[in-house]
């Protein structure tokens, strides 16, 4: 097959449908767009996972005097000395715990002021009504249900936390984001295959003399395909291309001169660059064979070669 052959009949075949084309393109860009994008959600809500279950503390708050008059919990008054110890030791007994730090009254009185210092409760609050605490940091964050099974409803023992609890709503808003926008990119994969279809029937009933003098001639029928499939993937990795483009655009304007620069956002680990590298070469290979499978297909039903 003469390579000057296939390359002119590529070029013929994106001018005649030049606004089709360019419809392949956009559509191709937007969702192999959305689908880099999904794919980085992913590995931004997996790294955020590691990052901050590696920090997660289970707590156990121990019953003072205030909740000996109100919760059923501490019922048998304020934690005393003897059991503060025993429940200090008994933590460290376990092979989950990795390391115990003590919060006194005093302390958690001073975090409480320093993170909600503006609230009116903070006024009406004072240290004896703060609760003393164990925070444990655990070897596997995932075995608090241990901690929980082992000192929930003990004696002087007010409630266990994990704070887990928290981060795993905020987790699931973001898978939650994750699959919309993975919906998102199905529904726009299916427009630009139909787009592509389209386009490969238009340039094929357009050259119908062509391809008719071919067959009769001799021509293979990969012969008579290989231009029709090579425009599509033409298109497509074009719009690969500007896919990724977007990709590397957003992330150096949003993430590296936006919300990294955020302090409220300071505490957020993101992602690097080496996480959106490593997707290009997929994005590209998805252009360039999911419009050649797709013409190929269209081909076969609508090209009788």
């Amino acid at each position: 097959m003469r390579a000057q052959f296939v390359l002119s009949e590529i070029g013929v075949g994106l001018r005649r449908n030049l606004t089709m084309t360019f419809a392949v393109i956009v559509s191709v860009a937007l969702s192999l767009a959305l689908f880099g994008g999904s794919l980085l959600m992913s590995d931004q809500v997996n790294s955020m996972k590691d990052y901050w279950y590696d920090k997660v503390n289970v707590t156990v708050y121990l019953c003072n005097k205030s909740d000996a008059k109100s919760d059923p919990n501490c019922a048998e008054g304020a934690v005393t000395d003897d059991q503060k110890q025993q429940i200090l030791t008994d933590l460290k007994k376990l092979s989950v715990v990795d390391t115990v730090t003590y919060e006194s009254q005093d302390e958690a009185y001073k975090h409480y002021k320093e993170q909600f210092g503006d609230s009116p409760l903070a006024s009406s609050l004072s240290p004896d009504q703060m609760q003393e605490s164990y925070r444990i940091k655990l070897t596997d964050p995932e075995k608090y249900e241990v901690i929980a099974t082992a000192f929930d409803g003990r004696a002087g023992v007010q409630s266990v936390a994990d704070q887990r609890d928290t981060l795993d709503s905020l987790f699931e808003l973001l898978n939650g984001m994750n699959w919309a926008a993975r919906a998102v990119m199905s529904l726009m994969l299916v427009v630009a295959l139909m787009l592509i279809v389209n386009t490969v029937r238009v340039s094929a009933f357009s050259r119908r003399r062509e391809t008719g003098i071919m067959r009769l001639v001799g021509a293979s029928g990969f012969y008579i395909q290989a231009p029709f499939i090579m425009e599509a993937a033409v298109a497509g990795l074009i719009g690969g291309g500007v896919a990724c483009g977007f990709l590397m655009t957003a992330r150096y304007f949003i993430i590296d001169h936006g919300l990294a620069l955020s302090q409220k956002l300071a505490l957020i680990n993101f992602i690097g660059w080496d996480a959106l590298l490593t997707k290009l070469p997929l994005i590209l290979a998805v252009s360039l064979l999911m419009p050649a499978a797709a013409a190929f297909i269209a081909l076969r039903k609508y090209l009788k070669v």
